[in-house]
């Protein structure tokens, strides 16, 4: 099977678009799938329009959907917190997505926060979209992940191989989401290639390849290579850009 791999795209329907169109997506003959690795909004402003995509890849049985961080905020925000603006929902951008996606202004929002929380619960982006994400999905070489696979964490912080880690709970694949895989594959290693965003890939050019600054002039924000691990994350809230890898792989 054929894939186009992107991650972290947060809402920015038009440079993810962008990217798919520069790579040939939409022209390519050959039977293919895009698989995304988490974050598919927030931050963005282009929410409503991302939204109707998703769901047309969904209804053509074109995109596999990893889940990301920022699904888990968005069910945090509009169930536990019950619509109101938490400091972290509105600062990963969180809170803007639900307003974009309902139609609701902050004030409206604040002040009838339950009934933004039902509206925000009635999207197709939480009753069909967030409940088709998985976890991970595999292939014969490669593991597609958001942040890392769950794994040992050790008082130094790094991570240890769990073999078992197909078998992990939700609540550790939740803890999981948030690392740093070009840190974790430093010395936890699965023996497929690992795929994950959630982390800027500025960060491994910088800090394993002593190459350029992470949000500097001279940032690269290209796919990071490492042993066991692609990194694709390319902060398109400051990049501008969406990664977007094409690989050839065995189904499982």
């Amino acid at each position: 099977m054929k894939y186009y791999v992107t991650a972290d795209i947060h809402g920015f329907y038009t440079e993810f678009h962008r990217a798919l169109d520069e790579a040939g997506y939409f022209t390519d003959p050959e039977p293919h799938k895009l698989i995304i690795l988490g974050d598919i909004f927030d931050r963005g402003q282009e929410a409503v329009a991302m939204q109707r995509f998703i769901l047309q890849l969904m209804d053509e049985d074109a995109v596999i959907l990893v889940r990301g961080n920022h699904e888990d905020l968005y069910e945090e925000l509009v169930t536990v917190d019950e619509g109101l603006p938490v400091r972290h929902h509105v600062s990963n951008g969180t809170y803007g997505t639900a307003l974009q996606l309902t139609g609701y202004d902050e004030a409206q929002a604040l002040e009838h926060n339950l009934a933004f929380a039902a509206a925000a619960q009635d999207t197709p982006y939480y009753r069909q979209i967030i409940p088709a994400t998985r976890e991970y999905y595999e292939t014969e070489r490669y593991v597609f992940v958001h942040g890392w696979i769950p794994s040992f964490q050790e008082a130094n912080g790094r991570c240890r191989y769990r073999a078992d880690w197909r078998e992990a709970t939700q609540a550790e694949w939740r803890r999981a989401r948030w690392c740093n895989g070009m840190n974790a594959a430093q010395s936890c290693l699965e023996k497929k290639t690992i795929l994950c965003g959630h982390w800027h890939c500025s960060y491994g050019h910088a800090v394993y390849e002593h190459r350029g600054s992470e949000f500097g002039a001279d940032a690269d924000f290209s796919p990071y290579y490492g042993p066991g691990v692609v990194a694709l994350d390319a902060c398109t809230a400051h990049s501008g850009r969406v990664n977007l890898l094409i690989l050839r792989d065995r189904e499982l």
